[in-house]
C-alpha cells in the first residue's frame, strides 16, 4: 500500500512540476524573460512502520481486575528529493537547435494531427512555384505569409483525415560503374548481397546499384510507386534539404491533387516554439484562416485560431487542469469550450518535445524508494 501510494503521488508531483514549468516559461518568453528549467533528479523516500502491543488493567467498576489488550502503531515517511537546474552547453545547444525531420515523423506516426504538428514546430514553408521558391512565415505578424502557411497545412490535414497522407523515406538508388578488372572473382558473392550487379559487355564494366532510404517526404501517394526519373529529380532536390527540413510533394491524380503543391517546411527549435507560443499571449495572436477552395473537406473542429489557447485572469481560473501565477496574473491552458481537446493535445505535444530536448539528468547513487519495517 505504501509503495503504490508513494509511486503515484511522486509521479503526479513531478509531472505537475514539469507542466507548470513549461507554462511559466511560455509566460517568461511573452515577457522577454530568460527561459530556465529545473528538474527532480532523484527521490529517496524512506517509510518506517512500527507496531506495539501490550496489556493494562481495566479502569474502575466491576472490571477493575480485568486485563485489557492495548495495540498501537505508527507510520513515518522521510522523503529526500534532489532538485537540479537543467543548464549547461549541451542542453543550451539542444534548446537552440532546430528539430530534425525524424522527430516530426515520429510524432506524425503517433497519429498527431499534421496541422497541429506543423503549426507548432515549423517556422516557415518554402513553396516551389514556377521553378522559384517563395517563403511564407508562420507568424501572424506577416499576414500574407501566415495565411498561406495555414492553408498549406490545412490541405495536408484534409488529406490525413482521409488516411491518404504518407510520410516515408524517399527511396533513392545509388549507382556506381567500375572496370571489370578492378573486381576480383571471389568478391562477387559478397557484392551481390548488398548490390544489384550488372555486367556491361560494351565497355567491360560492372554497374552496381543499391537502394537506400533518403530523406523523409510527405506525399499524397506511395513514394515507392514513383518512376525512377521522378525519384532522381527528387533526389537532386533533396541535396539542398537540411536535416531540419521536411519536404512534401502533393501531386495531381491522387487524393488532394486538386491543389498540387511542393516544397519544404523548415522546423523550429524548442526555444523558438516557446517564443512563438509566448507571442500568442500578446501582440501576435493567431486568427482564423479559411482553407483553400481546392482543399478537400476537413473533418471535425480542427482549425482553431490559436495553436494553443490560453486563459489569462486576475483570479485563479476555474475548470482548468492547472494554472500558474506571474505578476499577480494567472495563466492556464484553455481546457474549456470547443477547442479543449485541441489545446490538451497541443500541450501534450509540447511536453513530448521538451522530453526530446532535455539531456539526461545526473542521478544521485541512492535507492529511489526505501521501505523499512
Amino acid at each position: 500500500m505504501a509503495l503504490n501510494r508513494a509511486v503515484l503521488a511522486y509521479d503526479d508531483a513531478v509531472t505537475d512540476a514539469v507542466s507548470q514549468q513549461l507554462l511559466i516559461n511560455i509566460v517568461r518568453a511573452h515577457h522577454r524573460q530568460p527561459i530556465h528549467f529545473t528538474a527532480v533528479s532523484n527521490i529517496a523516500a524512506t517509510f518506517n512502520f512500527q507496531a506495539n502491543a501490550g496489556a493494562m488493567p481495566a479502569l474502575g467498576g466491576l472490571a477493575g481486575t480485568s486485563i485489557l489488550p492495548v495495540f498501537g502503531g505508527s507510520v513515518a515517511e522521510s522523503p529526500t528529493i534532489s532538485i537540479v537546474p537543467i543548464e549547461g552547453e549541451d542542453f543550451t545547444r539542444r534548446l537552440l537547435t532546430p528539430f530534425p525531420q525524424n522527430k516530426l515523423t515520429l510524432l506524425l506516426r503517433q497519429r498527431f494531427d499534421v496541422d497541429l504538428l506543423l503549426r507548432m514546430m515549423a517556422q516557415e514553408v518554402r513553396l516551389l512555384q514556377d521553378k522559384q521558391r517563395n517563403v511564407y512565415h508562420n507568424s501572424p505578424a506577416d499576414p500574407g505569409g501566415y495565411e498561406m502557411f495555414r492553408r498549406v497545412v490545412l490541405h495536408l490535414s484534409a488529406i490525413q483525415d482521409h488516411n491518404q497522407l504518407h510520410a516515408e523515406p524517399l527511396p533513392l538508388i545509388n549507382t556506381w560503374t567500375m572496370p571489370a578488372s578492378s573486381i576480383a572473382p571471389d568478391s562477387f558473392q559478397s557484392l551481390q548481397k548488398e548490390f544489384v550487379v550488372h555486367y556491361n559487355t560494351g565497355d567491360d564494366t560492372f554497374t552496381l546499384r543499391k537502394q537506400i532510404p533518403g530523406p523523409i517526404l510527405i506525399t499524397n501517394y506511395d513514394p515507392d510507386t514513383l518512376p525512377e526519373d521522378d525519384r532522381e529529380k527528387l533526389n537532386e532536390r533533396a541535396r539542398e534539404w537540411d536535416v531540419s527540413d521536411i519536404a512534401f510533394d502533393i501531386r495531381a491524380g491522387h487524393y488532394g491533387g486538386e491543389w498540387p503543391i511542393s516544397g519544404v517546411f523548415r522546423l523550429r527549435s524548442f526555444h523558438s516554439i516557446l517564443g512563438f507560443l509566448g507571442k500568442a499571449l500578446g501582440e501576435e495572436r493567431g486568427y482564423h484562416v479559411e482553407k483553400d477552395p481546392r482543399t478537400p473537406p476537413i473533418l471535425g473542429n480542427e482549425n482553431p485560431d490559436l495553436t494553443m489557447g490560453f486563459v489569462v485572469a486576475g483570479t485563479p481560473p476555474a475548470d482548468v487542469d492547472f494554472s500558474i501565477r506571474w505578476n499577480n496574473r494567472f495563466y492556464a491552458v484553455n481546457t474549456t469550450g470547443p477547442h479543449a481537446r485541441w489545446n490538451r493535445d497541443a500541450f501534450q505535444l509540447l511536453f513530448l518535445l521538451f522530453q526530446m530536448t532535455v539531456t539526461d539528468i545526473p542521478r544521485v547513487g541512492v535507492p529511489s524508494i526505501t521501505i523499512a519495517k
